[in-house]
């Protein structure tokens, strides 16, 4: 496998001392969001920014994932999308962090790729006709071990694979540019 198409996880690091823990997004109404919407890969309207509740304040993180696995990203992470010329890969949806002066936005991902190499991902089930909800039919119930085919990927650099939404992979390019950059701290996991 060569250098350009390896990807990767990319996953808060829940082990840094003294990091914040931020709740889930509420809309300018006061109600709480709901994480399938910035999984279906489409672009998402709001009349204002959203707020960000914090359960635990410290180092503030310029990518963390919520409780509910919203995504949280500081300015310094959408300047590296904008460099690598993949903005339009994603959605940056404005957002107030409590406590904090700076910008913050919920990363919503545009692109979910068919791509998950069951044979070499280690297990998993999929939701099986009949189920209550027609539209999971097909989708992974559950999947350990995660391995994508490089093949089936094609340009995108930062993306949701089709039926295991849950999860972001980036390309290595994105990776090798999150660390360049000393953004605190996401973790990577080759898949």
């Amino acid at each position: 496998m060569s250098a350009q198409n390896r990807y990767f996880e990319l996953m808060d690091d829940f082990h840094i001392p003294g990091r914040w823990y931020v709740k889930g997004p509420l809309d300018d109404q006061g109600r709480e969001l709901i994480p399938y919407q910035f999984r279906r890969g489409e672009i998402l309207r709001w009349d204002a920014p959203l707020f960000l509740p914090v359960r635990h304040q410290g180092l503030a993180l310029d990518f963390t994932q919520t409780g509910l696995g919203f995504i949280v990203v500081s300015s310094r992470f959408v300047s590296i999308c904008e460099r690598l010329g993949i903005q339009n890969e994603v959605q940056f949806v404005p957002a107030r962090v409590e406590g904090h002066s700076e910008p913050y936005f919920v990363l919503n991902p545009l692109r979910i790729v068919k791509c998950v190499d069951e044979a070499r991902s280690e297990e998993f089930s999929v939701y099986e006709p009949g189920y209550d909800d027609p539209e999971k039919v097909g989708h992974y119930r559950m999947l350990f071990g995660l391995k994508i085919d490089p093949e089936k990927v094609g340009d995108a650099s930062i993306f949701h694979p089709w039926g295991w939404t849950v999860v972001l992979i980036v390309s290595e390019r994105v990776k090798q540019a999150i660390e360049e950059e000393g953004l605190i701290r996401p973790q990577f996991t080759e898949v």
